[in-house]
């Protein structure tokens, strides 16, 4: 899964249509991922409860969800956090989904997470017009669910088992309705918890 920088350089699309974003102190520039973005990570995957993947995970997001695939950038050009989403899901469940949403430890408590997720469901309003917007998200994560629930987010249901390996726990399924789901079925919750094998997507 190894590039070198030369080649990485060598693969990077010239993109349009970048926006800037004033945050709570300083000027932040929203636009899609970049492959030589995958460089500049290292400052944001720090974090602990930051899920990382291979390089061929982030490259298959670049190529089929561009549009919700996005990175904050500081003003000097490093990264201040990213957004990595797609769109899937077939009928009234067809919806957006956030696979990661994570920001640099500097630039916490700027508002940048709320910036990213609105972005976000601009694009799946705009771009995909999905019914929804879903997470998973720890269930000991407290700090999480609560940033969540505050962007309007409420749990749909849980998840027995969801994250595995090392530190096995169950996932919350966190889900906002959008303007299309006009009745807000996407978010009645699930009276009852579900197995990682049941999940629809």
């Amino acid at each position: 899964n190894f590039l070198s920088r030369d080649l990485i350089e060598d693969l990077i699309p010239r993109q349009s249509g970048a926006s800037s974003v004033k945050t709570n102190t300083t000027m932040t520039t929203l636009r899609q991922f970049r492959l030589d973005d995958l460089l500049k990570f290292n400052n944001i995957n720090l974090d602990v409860l930051t899920e990382t993947y291979n390089m061929t995970f982030y490259m298959s997001y670049m190529s089929q969800w561009p549009e919700a695939f996005t990175v904050a950038e500081a003003p000097d050009g490093s990264l201040m956090g990213y957004m990595l989403g797609k769109a899937e899901g077939e009928g009234e469940l067809w919806h957006g989904h956030v696979s990661a949403v994570t920001v640099a430890p500097q630039y916490r408590r700027l508002g940048l997470a709320k910036t990213l997720m609105d972005d976000l469901e601009t694009k799946c309003i705009q771009v995909y017009n999905a019914y929804f917007v879903d997470l998973f998200v720890r269930a000991s994560n407290q700090l999480a669910i609560k940033m969540y629930e505050k962007f309007g987010y409420v749990t749909y249901r849980r998840v027995l088992g969801y994250y595995s390996g090392d530190d096995p726990e169950d996932a919350l399924d966190m889900r906002k309705a959008l303007p299309r789901d006009v009745k807000k079925k996407s978010i009645i919750p699930l009276d009852h918890p579900i197995r990682p094998e049941d999940l629809e997507w």
